[in-house]
């Protein structure tokens, strides 16, 4: 090891001892024949001094070095001289006396300053740029802190009985709302894979397997217009359980919030969240994303009862609120053969917290004939439902279980939890807001060769003059 300590170690238990320390430079101070440097890395900050009397040799290198030039420092720790001691750093009563200095990497000038002013920095400028803005604590912690909640949910999902399975991200495009995203196939000309817009269909699947608990942190794609809160890829939660009702995903997910909220920023929520019907919420907060109790910091609540479809009037044709595998109340499924399709309720949920959306499931259908008479009404014909659905379709034939589950998007989740309303400050590698990534200038084109072995030719759009 090249280091004996990291940066954010240092006490004043190791006084008078010979250490060695690796990390980018902070910052350069000269006092003279003194020169003072900050030398950082993830777990802190340490003071480093070189004086001509320790080693003069040390002391000539230290004065080349600029900001986020990589060093290796070697020397004996000592106590600050009073008066500059820095309490607000967890190795602010000591310091390095260097003897030995090696540069291992020098930087080039920097297009921007790596400290607290660099959150003032446009995005445009730091994004091309992201390894040094991830050099910055606040988003260093960020990710630090996406690491503990993924551990969090693993450990406590694992203690529940829960099996992670990884599904497919190269699968069938069963478009359903926002646009896919395609990729061509080579050994099947003509043919496309779809990236998931969600494990919905496999982990379904998972329940008629008789795995009866399953979750995955899953990447999921979507082709859609950006806002704040999106992005084309996202990680979310994903959760399904077979033989239960709504209480017990209400439950879990609930038990789940107070360990992640407890265990990631020690904060206390209480449960049961309070519930309120999507009919109360519209009619009292005129939105179905409530924010109940603006008293306290966290204010969860489920909204329930949600309509099974909505009438779209512009296509003159019911949709399905929510997804097409959607379980209708039982009290109203008599109502699926009848024109009073807009009183039919959904086994359906969202929890809301301060007024966001954060997740949403439902109780699944697990019956071939309502799942047909689903697709009757939203004007799905069997043989187009056979078409996108039937590998699901043909497994309700093999004794599928009643089933239920829910999801929930990790990015969205963490911005709450670090308090920024940009999701882009909590993905180490995020796209703008027209889906493209400044650091690696994706999407690109290819070669034409690439595309010919694909079957493909690229047809430039017509600008119409106005």
């Amino acid at each position: 090891m090249k280091r004996s300590h990291t940066c954010g170690q240092l006490t004043e238990h190791d006084i008078d001892k010979e250490v060695s320390l690796c990390g980018w430079v902070f910052r350069r101070r000269d006092h003279g024949k003194l020169i003072f440097i900050d030398i950082r890395d993830r777990y802190g900050l340490t003071q480093v001094v070189f004086h001509p009397k320790d080693n003069a040799e040390a002391h000539k290198v230290a004065q080349e070095l600029r900001s986020e030039f990589v060093i290796l420092v070697k020397g004996k720790v000592g106590r600050r001289p009073k008066g500059t001691e820095n309490p607000k750093l967890a190795t602010g009563m000591v310091e390095v006396a260097a003897n030995y200095l090696q540069i291992l990497n020098p930087a080039e000038a920097l297009p921007f300053e790596i400290d607290d002013t660099t959150i003032e920095v446009s995005e445009e400028t730091r994004l091309p740029y992201r390894y040094l803005d991830l050099r910055r604590p606040q988003l260093q912690n960020n990710l630090i802190l996406r690491h503990k909640l993924c551990k969090v949910i693993r450990d406590f999902l694992d203690a529940e009985g829960f099996i992670e399975v990884e599904t497919p991200i190269l699968t069938k495009s069963t478009p359903e709302g926002a646009r896919d995203y395609l990729v061509p196939s080579r050994l099947n000309p003509g043919h496309f894979y779809a990236l998931p817009q969600s494990p919905q269909l496999f982990k379904q699947i998972l329940m008629v397997s008789g795995l009866d608990k399953y979750f995955q942190i899953a990447k999921c794609f979507r082709d859609e217009d950006l806002r704040a809160d999106r992005q084309p890829e996202f990680t979310q939660l994903d959760l399904e359980m077979s033989f239960v009702d709504d209480e017990d995903i209400y439950l879990i997910m609930e038990r789940l919030f107070q360990a992640i909220f407890k265990q990631v920023i020690n904060e206390d929520i209480k449960i049961p969240f309070p519930r309120i019907s999507h009919k109360e919420a519209k009619e009292k907060y005129n939105t179905d994303k409530p924010h109940l109790d603006k008293k306290e910091r966290f204010s969860f609540c489920w909204v329930v009862d949600f309509p099974l479809f909505n009438f779209n009037k512009e296509e003159k044709r019911w949709e399905s609120e929510h997804h097409p595998f959607t379980s209708p109340r039982e009290e109203d499924l008599d109502l699926l053969n009848t024109k009073e399709l807009d009183k039919i309720r959904a086994r359906s949920y969202d929890l809301v917290l301060n007024g966001t959306e954060i997740a949403s499931g439902s109780i699944r259908i697990h019956k071939n004939d309502v799942q047909q008479r689903i697709f009757d009404i939203i004007g799905l014909s069997k043989e187009e439902a056979e078409e996108r659905f039937g590998f699901l379709l043909k497994a309700f034939k093999f004794g599928a279980p009643p089933h239920g589950g829910i999801a929930f998007g990790l990015d969205r989740l963490m911005s709450i939890l670090v308090g920024t309303d940009s999701i882009r400050e909590v993905i180490a590698f995020p796209k703008t807001q027209k889906a493209y990534c400044p650091l690696t200038e994706a999407p690109s084109s290819v070669k034409k060769e690439q595309l010919k072995e694909l079957g493909i030719s690229i047809i430039k759009k017509e600008v119409k003059d106005v």
